[in-house]
């Protein structure tokens, strides 16, 4: 592929730090969507994953994770925030809130590392996730489903 294929996910690499808060910015507001096909254009035909205890390969098992998490993780709303990044890596951490079907509340804590090739397509996710029981109470994030708004508070700003 070359960046002028309709497949290529702007930003490129190499990163600047610009684009790299641009490139996580894009990726939160894509997973906010809870769009499983949309989501798994962001990455290679046979990217790979670890998810959790997961290994994953591929957009058709990328779909098929995200379609079960959204199943489980209702009403997700999540932050992600830049921790680091090279020519063609991005390192985040993230945080999101979602409620089980027993009304149960969580806060989900993690950090993902990202690899892309030239067209800005992610080649491979890792992912570390760990879950915290939070009453309902305790939310922070209370925009409406989908894409944060411009002006709510980042993971910084939240104190996580």
């Amino acid at each position: 592929m070359t960046s002028e294929n309709a497949a290529a996910r702007p930003p490129l690499p190499p990163f600047t730090r610009e684009t790299a808060i641009k490139k996580v910015r894009l990726a939160e507001d894509a997973w906010n969507s809870r769009d499983p096909e949309k989501v798994s254009l962001a990455y290679t035909p046979d990217s790979r994953w670890r998810n959790r205890s997961e290994f994953i390969n591929g957009r058709q098992e990328i779909v098929a994770l995200l379609k079960r998490k959204w199943a489980k993780e209702l009403d997700y709303r999540l932050i992600k925030e830049l921790w680091a990044f090279t020519a063609n890596r991005i390192a985040v951490r993230f945080a999101y809130e979602w409620h089980d079907d027993s009304g149960n509340w969580f806060r989900s804590y993690g950090n993902e590392n990202w690899e892309f090739n030239d067209d800005g397509l992610m080649r491979e996710r890792l992912a570390s996730i760990n879950d915290l029981a939070i009453k309902e109470s305790e939310r922070k994030y209370h925009w409406p489903i989908g894409r944060r708004p411009d002006d709510h508070a980042g993971l910084s700003e939240l104190g996580f």
